[in-house]
């Protein structure tokens, strides 16, 4: 299919394409069905249903599955209809759709967790379902005897998971803040690195396997991107969001990020372009601009006879300084900071008009966000959260490019 390029027009915003209601609970995970119009959701109400759309225009579950605990995470395979749904009690189980999608057939069930399922991936190349949860783990299990086949444990819950099918890479975010990079084998695992840089538990992570670039989001409104295959440890910082950064999507196609957070802000960051590293914050005594104390160094309070004063930085040059020497507040997009931030009054003055023009559109979807996915291919986004209600956006009119596959919006 020959992509369209959609022109992005100032002021541009997703549409909002339905809605979808019924669940008596939050809604933990939905998936558009590719090519198809239509949506499975997956709920704390216990339930798992596949939304079809009728003629009238509204969503109709075609499917309609209780489970024997809350639904806690989801992941769908497309051309071999197999759905594996995590649950709260740790137990996956798996089912296969009917080419129809008004049929749903239990396979088997995987005791993967001993608590709350928070990722599922699937690899049909080696038949393995790939979860962490909230036993501090990462299991991986054969598909095909349904045994477990290795775990790993971490120091606390493991909370998202990305998974590189070619080179058997798992990437594991954590609520300490951590990810780790591991190697999975057939029934052990070698930790590779882990990355560090969060204030906050990870939420969420994205892996890139093109250009080999990691997208994590966290608690503490942010999103570092870590580049992988670069080998030189850079990472960048985007801060744009007010609240949790709950799902974030990389479009290769056109090197934009989309991130949710908690709060219903909808973000697309342009990574098209050349972005400057955020500098490690410096330590100091005293104000590296005018050199009086701060207010733990006693030895050069009662020399200079001075009373000592707060340490803040600089967030363009890392500086430790006092806040005489940082009354100044100034957004800097191409280090990340859509939004006002201390800096010193040098750098202040360094920053013309034109370094703060924003690199990202920011947007509302006007309920609270737990959860997102993206068909790339269509441009279409599918948000949902503890409001129990679930929304398609059709985002080509901020992401620039989609594919012409006939996707209906009346």
């Amino acid at each position: 299919m020959a992509a369209e390029i959609h022109s992005r027009a100032p002021g541009a915003r997703p549409a909002l394409l339905s809605k979808v209601e019924g669940h008596q609970d939050a809604v933990s995970a939905a998936l558009l069905i590719p090519k198809e119009d239509g949506v499975i959701t997956a709920s704390e109400d216990r339930t798992i249903r596949v939304w079809l759309k009728r003629d009238s225009g509204q969503y109709w579950p075609s499917i309609y599955h209780t489970m024997s605990s809350p639904c806690s995470a989801m992941a769908y395979h497309h051309d071999s209809r197999r759905i594996f749904v995590g649950q709260d009690n740790g137990a996956i189980m798996e089912f296969h759709i009917s080419e129809d999608f008004n049929k749903m057939n239990f396979v088997k069930t995987y005791p993967a967790h001993q608590n709350r399922v928070s990722a599922i991936t699937f690899c049909l190349a080696s038949e393995w379902v790939i979860s962490t949860g909230h036993d501090k783990c990462v299991s991986w299990m054969c598909t095909r005897s349904g045994s477990m086949l290795g775990r790993h444990y971490f120091t606390s819950w493991a909370s998202c998971l990305q998974y590189d099918h070619e080179t058997r890479h798992a990437f594991v975010g954590d609520y300490s803040g951590q990810i780790t990079l591991l190697k999975l084998e057939q029934n052990t695992c070698s930790v590779i690195t882990t990355l560090k840089g969060h204030e906050g538990s990870i939420t969420s992570l994205w892996w890139d396997p093109v250009q080999r670039l990691l997208f994590s989001g966290a608690s503490d409104h942010s999103i570092i991107m870590w580049d992988i295959g670069g080998r030189k440890g850079r990472t960048l910082l985007l801060q744009g969001h007010h609240d949790k950064v709950q799902a974030i999507c990389y479009i290769q196609l056109t090197r934009q990020l989309v991130s949710c957070s908690a709060d219903g802000g909808i973000a697309v960051w342009n990574m098209d372009i050349s972005r400057e590293e955020a500098p490690q914050w410096l330590e100091s005594d005293s104000c590296q601009k005018c050199e009086q104390p701060f207010f733990w160094n006693i030895k050069q309070m009662w020399d200079t006879k001075t009373l000592g004063l707060r340490q803040h930085h600089c967030r363009k040059c890392g500086l430790a300084v006092c806040g005489k020497c940082s009354t100044k507040r100034s957004s800097y997009p191409i280090m990340g900071f859509e939004f006002q931030v201390r800096v010193c009054d040098s750098c202040f003055e360094s920053i013309k008009d034109e370094d703060r023009t924003s690199l990202a559109t920011f947007h509302e979807g006007k309920h609270n966000i737990s959860h997102m996915s993206m068909d790339i291919s269509r441009g279409l986004m599918v948000t949902c959260g503890s409001d129990r209600v679930v929304k398609i956006w059709d985002m080509t009119p901020v992401v620039g490019c989609s594919l012409a596959t006939g996707f209906s919006s009346r």
